[in-house]
């Protein structure tokens, strides 16, 4: 993919109609999430640098391994990525974000999350986390009927799991440490007031997440759960064209609750990220092109893009990508990030490209999926129950998850 046609792509985007920005929720004023690079990137690079230094000094007494571990983790890096070097960092709330499953820089959250990637290579002295990210389904109950919902079986089934049992779910991962929590569900903002209660009750040592539609992230909602704990929100948006977004999610307003979502969370100091799972039809350039364009003007951090999976709503379809729009998505993926030209867009977190090149890193190796009636799976997408959270052998089941593994990336 050449540079010179990455920068040719100018295209006309449609934001906030005129007679919807009236909304309920005040006025629109159109802020973005900031995205630093040159001198100050390499700044804070330096001291995200040094403080990796300084967890090794704290986690080990033998010196030798303060360069041994560090260097292992550098090249377990470009194993990944080879030489390629952002040339941008997002900043929001005053902590800077590489990637999107990574904790922002700095922070007891991310200290623990180093120590964490280090114990990997050899154990540190002090406790660490044995997870890095856990997705929490908190509920069946959704508004829309979305083309690729991998919970398409159990949408607006009776709820299994009350609000002390998702209480004891989030306590139970965070007595074995976790980076991050992301509640999912069906729609968790339908939940809105449960959500407030579990993150009211967690402990701070954890960001905590929301994958919505934007569905009821008003103002009110975001100013309520940034005041709790929450940390950012995965905003699913599944075509930049208003119509095709809201036919994919079988609801007329959907593009709608995106726009104002987005807003909302930005104005709250969330951390926004736009995720798409991007299908056969819409995997060309121009349309992961004009995608980014449309993420940029409404000013989020990060674009998630996810491949669409044979499970849930999908399953028994022929969904899979082909091997020329795989390799049209890696080529993106590094050309947006990498390319010092496009240090204005948002970050790209691609999970193929990694996955292919170092493994799956669900199963429980740094990541699992529960599902909305407790039970532990290697991930939404691939969903094969290995007992439940609220069980007494749940470390049990966690090793059971381990040794059978998740999806295979070729």
């Amino acid at each position: 993919m050449s540079n010179e046609v990455l920068a040719s792509q100018t295209v006309s985007i449609p934001f906030f109609t005129e007679e919807k920005s009236k909304s309920i929720d005040g006025p629109e004023i159109l802020k973005k999430q900031s995205l630093i690079s040159g001198w100050r990137k390499e700044f804070v690079e330096l001291q995200f640098r040094l403080t990796i230094i300084s967890v090794a000094i704290k986690s080990y007494n033998n010196p030798w391994n303060w360069i041994y571990v560090t260097a292992t983790l550098d090249k377990l890096r470009r194993k990944a990525i080879g030489q390629h070097r952002l040339h941008k960092l997002s900043n929001v709330n005053n902590r800077y974000y590489w990637g999107l499953y990574t904790p922002g820089w700095n922070g007891t959250v991310f200290q623990k999350f180093i120590a964490s990637e280090m114990n990997r290579v050899v154990p540190v002295k002090q406790k660490v986390n044995q997870f890095n990210s856990v997705y929490v389904a908190i509920t069946k109950k959704c508004s829309l009927q979305c083309e690729h919902c991998y919970e398409w079986e159990n949408l607006n089934k009776k709820e299994v799991l009350t609000a002390e049992q998702l209480k004891t779910i989030v306590a139970k991962i965070q007595e074995r440490g976790v980076s991050q929590i992301l509640f999912s569900g069906g729609e968790p903002l339908l939940k809105v007031d449960l959500l407030v209660d579990l993150l009211n009750g967690a402990n701070k040592e954890t960001d905590f997440w929301v994958l919505t539609s934007g569905f009821k992230l008003t103002q009110e909602n975001a100013k309520n759960l940034k005041s709790v704990g929450l940390n950012g929100v995965m905003i699913s948006l599944d075509h930049f064209d208003p119509e095709t977004h809201n036919n994919f999610r079988g609801f007329k307003d959907a593009y709608y609750w995106v726009e104002k979502a987005v807003q909302n969370a930005i104005n709250n100091q969330l951390v926004v990220a736009l995720s798409i799972c991007v299908t056969k039809e819409f995997t060309t350039f121009e349309n992961l092109m004009t995608y980014s364009n449309l993420a940029k003007k409404m000013g989020v951090s990060f674009i998630q893009i996810l491949e669409p999976r044979a499970v849930g709503h999908y399953s028994g379809k022929e969904v899979s990508l082909s091997m020329e729009q795989i390799s049209l998505l890696e080529n993106f993926y590094l050309e947006m990030n990498y390319n010092s030209k496009y240090n204005n867009y948002p970050l790209i977190c691609y999970h193929g490209y990694h996955q292919r090149r170092q493994g799956c890193f669900a199963a429980g190796n740094r990541s699992f999926y529960v599902d909305t009636d407790g039970d532990i799976n290697a991930c939404p997408f691939c969903q094969k129950k290995s007992g439940s959270v609220l069980d007494s052998n749940f470390d049990v089941s966690i090793k059971k998850l381990q040794n059978s593994g998740c999806h295979q990336f070729v």
